[in-house]
């Protein structure tokens, strides 16, 4: 599959081997957030991806062949997917590619009439993406606001 606009992209399954360029990815783009919240931790934020890693639910962004990002859509056991380790590389943020790729897979979780739901760090410009795709705050604390998407929102 490769999306419209500027940046040419599709989705490949991933693989086991990707768990540490993915674990990488989370630690560069939560950094910022994740010390602003006074969280940050060198080994912590590599070792939650490692440990919550399912290949099986989560697609490998790729721009130009190469690596860009990732995303995972997992089901929850109250008839929702959860959408988590949605991360792209810096030099691909903010070009319409996360927005290019939230809208493809929300079209399918859509064609399932399956709602999503998801958590974002507190004050992170994520929350405005997915503002803007339909998802609505269902809880917060002082670290994670969480967020759901109903079907077609």
């Amino acid at each position: 599959m490769s999306g419209g606009g500027a940046v040419r992209w599709e989705l490949r399954a991933a693989v086991p081997a990707d768990v540490e360029v993915i674990a990488e990815l989370r630690a560069t783009v939560m950094r910022p957030d994740l010390e602003r919240l006074g969280r940050y931790d060198e080994h912590r934020v590599r070792q939650r991806l490692r440990d919550g890693f399912s290949p099986q639910h989560t697609s490998v962004i790729v721009v130009d062949g190469a690596f860009a990002g990732c995303v995972t859509v997992r089901p929850a056991d109250d008839d929702r997917q959860w959408l988590e380790h949605f991360y792209l590389a810096p030099h691909h943020q903010g070009r319409g590619l996360g927005s290019a790729v939230l809208r493809t897979l929300l079209e399918r979780t859509d064609a399932r009439a399956v709602p999503v739901a998801l958590n974002v760090l507190q004050g992170s410009a994520a929350r405005r993406l997915y503002e803007r795709h339909g998802f609505v705050v269902e809880a917060e604390d002082p670290i994670d606001v969480f967020m759901v998407r109903g079907v077609g929102a």
